[in-house]
């Protein structure tokens, strides 16, 4: 999985699908992004006639966010997914950019997704609990808003979450096939690596900041904090 040092020079670039991502959840996902480098680049797509996106006209300039502008030529049909994936290629291959991340709901951009990190780049998917799993699986890393809002409303504690059957598989997979040391350690960034090939889950949509704390929450593992911070982990049942 991606590290959590920041590059503070990296160029990051926001993409926000207004009509399937609420105004609500911006200030934790600007937080998130944060990990990947600066928000230098911050546009919000949509029919701004439509009263729906009211909520986020009164906060683009507050937030430095360019609105573009898409009419709805078609009834039903909505121009806004076509303009953010003419715009997240240009700025591609400009080659100015070193990060992306999408706010939205809808199925529709996981083949940019997929597309962006074809070139390397981490793509960070935002969206509801409701958002397809293919564009979930396309991200980098997708992080459910709604439990970035629960966990900045009520606090970290209250916010956090059982880990289910298939998280707790994906984790003991990964353990299993990185190096361990004479007792059994592992490395968590290893493993966190590896289970990152396979799944783009994020330990903040269980309600923990960060994997180490998840992985301390979860008796299937022991913690062991070493030389320079580094965490490992071991598997005792």
């Amino acid at each position: 999985m991606p590290s959590r040092d920041a590059a503070p020079t990296a160029n990051i670039a926001l993409l926000i699908d207004a009509d399937n991502a609420s105004p609500d959840s911006l200030d934790p996902v600007l937080t998130v992004l944060a990990e990947l480098g600066t928000v230098n680049i911050r546009r919000a797509y949509g029919n701004w006639q439509k009263a729906g996106l009211k909520g986020w006209g009164g906060i683009v300039h507050r937030h430095a966010i360019e609105p573009q502008q898409q009419f709805d030529v078609t009834k039903g049909k909505s121009a806004t997914d076509m303009k953010m994936t003419i715009d997240a290629m240009d700025l591609l291959y400009r080659g100015h950019v070193d990060g992306f991340g999408i706010m939205s709901s809808d199925s529709d951009f996981m083949p940019l997704a997929m597309r962006i990190r074809q070139d390397g780049l981490p793509v960070y998917g935002f969206g509801t609990a409701k958002t397809p799993e293919s564009f979930r699986q396309a991200c980098t890393r997708f992080i459910d808003v709604g439990a970035l809002v629960e966990t900045d409303r009520a606090g970290p504690e209250e916010a956090r979450k059982a880990v289910d059957e298939d998280l707790l598989e994906l984790l003991v997979d990964a353990y299993n096939a990185v190096k361990r040391d004479e007792r059994g350690f592992a490395s968590l960034r290893a493993v966190g690596q590896r289970a990152g090939n396979r799944s783009s889950f994020d330990a903040r949509n269980y309600g923990y900041s960060r994997l180490s704390e998840l992985i301390e929450a979860v008796p299937n593992f022991v913690t062991e904090k070493r030389e320079g911070g580094a965490v490992y982990i071991k598997r005792v049942r």
